[in-house]
This record gives C-alpha cells, structure tokens and sequence, in this order.
C-alpha cells in the first residue's frame, strides 16, 4: 500500500514539473524562443551570429524579436529610435542609467545611484 501511495506521488509530482517550468519562464527565457523563432531557416555562423545579435537586442535583430501582448515595449532609446519623444522623465532615466553602466554599478550600488540620480533636477 505504501509503494502505491508513494508512486502515485512521483507520478503527480513528475506531471506538474513542466507546467511549472513553463509557469516561471523569465525575460531572458522568452527572448531566446522568440529569437530563436525569428532564427528559423538560418543555420551555422550565420544563425550564431543573429542569435547573439539577437539576445543581446542589437537593433537589426531587435526589429525581428518585437514585444508581443503580454511583453511591453521597454521605454528609453527603443522610443527615440522610433522617432517618438521621450518624456522628460524617460530621458532622465536614460541618462541616469546610461551613467550608472559607465561606472560599472550592479545590484545594491547602482539602485542607490538611480535613486539620487533621478531625485535631482
């Protein structure tokens, strides 16, 4: 009786891992299937080549993988290079940001500068 609890257990267990793996998939997990998707056809040193163009959102891989329904488009230099104009909140967090990758800051370090960046005028 024990055996029989134990495997159905597994069982469920085993069936619900790829409706979870699926339920989690972050940013960068949806950027390579659309990537991929747009790569179809292309193969060798070329699809290598537009694969990493395209994860890395260089603009002529860029125009290929366009933000679905439920992806937003991101706001900032995407906005300016389509000839739209940027609030004056989006530049300033544009230049914050571009400041802070300049100076190499991550996690904690380049929050606290994006908070006082965008807090002066």
């Amino acid at each position: 009786m024990n055996k029989l609890i134990a495997t159905l257990a597994l069982t469920l267990g085993a069936l619900s891992l790829p409706l979870l793996a699926h339920a989690q998939a972050t940013p960068q997990q949806s950027r390579m299937a659309q990537c991929n998707k747009e790569a179809a056809g292309k193969t060798g040193e070329a699809r290598k080549a537009f694969m990493k163009d395209c994860l890395a959102g260089k603009p002529a891989a860029a125009e290929a993988a366009k933000p679905t329904a439920k992806e937003p488009a991101k706001v900032g230099n995407k906005a300016a290079a389509d000839g739209k104009k940027l609030t004056p909140q989006q530049e300033k967090m544009s230049f914050c940001s571009k400041d802070a990758k300049a100076k190499g800051l991550k996690g904690e370090q380049r929050k606290k500068f994006m908070s006082e960046c965008l807090r002066k005028k």
